[in-house]
Order: C-alpha cells, then structure tokens, then sequence
C-alpha cells in the first residue's frame, strides 16, 4: 500500500488521466425515466470534458431536461469522479473546442447518417482517491477551482 497522495500529486494524477484516457461512465437522470448510465469515448481540451451521442439518446434527452451529470474514469481502485452541467451542441454548430473530440477519436459525427450532439462538461467538483486512506481530502476541485 502506498502513502496518501496530497493534493498537488492527486491533481497532477487526475490530469494526467484526463488527458490520457478515452472512456468514461455518464451518468444522468430523468424526472419521469429515471437514471441512466452510459460509458462514452471523452477528450478533455484543459477546462472541459466533451463527448458525443445520438441526439435522440436518453443521454441526449435526460440533459435536456436535467443538465446535472456525473463522470467517473473506469478504475475502481483509482476513483476519479466528477460532476459539473452539461451543455449540448448539434455537431454542425458545436464550438472550435469540440475538435478536440473529433482528433483525439479520428471520427467526425457529422459524417454520420443520424444526427448528434457533443456533450461539453465542466467539471465543478472532482474528487479523486485510491483506497480508504486517501478519503480524507478526497475533493481535488470545488466550485469549478482546483483545490491545494
């Protein structure tokens, strides 16, 4: 077992992982449906974390209704969560930042045969530990700042 990390090596971690991992786990929720989970592709562009799905998804549709999301990197034994608002773009008028999807994955949605939206998420709370020891501190940002 390795000694707590503070928080300069959990965030300098969290940011090396943001940049060097494509999966995820979405989570939303609808007033009516209820929750739902997704794993999708994520590039991170140093401030946002962007995304793409259908643009009748329940994804898609729970956002639209409830722009509250939370993400967590696929490592249980490295937790990285993270929740912030999520914004919509039809690809067609998504932002210059949204190319950082289409180069990270080498796919361009708007080749497709049925419509998408990119998904932009900025975080406003991240927390990130590994194991019962690093519990304590465990929230790295707050209200969209880094904390440490």
């Amino acid at each position: 077992m390795h000694a707590p990390r503070d928080s300069v090596e959990r965030i300098r971690d969290t940011l090396t992982r943001l940049d060097n991992e494509r999966d995820l786990w979405l989570a939303t929720s609808h007033p009516t449906h209820g929750p739902h989970q997704i794993p999708l592709w994520f590039a991170w562009d140093g401030t946002a974390l962007w995304m793409c799905t259908s643009t009748t998804s329940a994804t898609a549709r729970n956002l639209r209704e409830d722009p509250r999301a939370r993400l967590s990197l696929p490592n249980t034994t490295d937790v990285v969560l993270i929740e912030g608002p999520a914004h919509l773009y039809p690809t067609a008028a998504a932002p210059p930042e949204a190319a950082t999807f289409t180069t990270k994955f080498a796919w361009n949605p708007n080749t497709e045969q049925l419509p998408y939206v990119y998904l932009r998420i900025e975080p406003q709370t991240i927390r990130a530990w590994r194991g019962a020891p690093e519990l304590r501190g465990r929230v790295v940002m707050r209200g969209g700042v880094w904390v440490g």
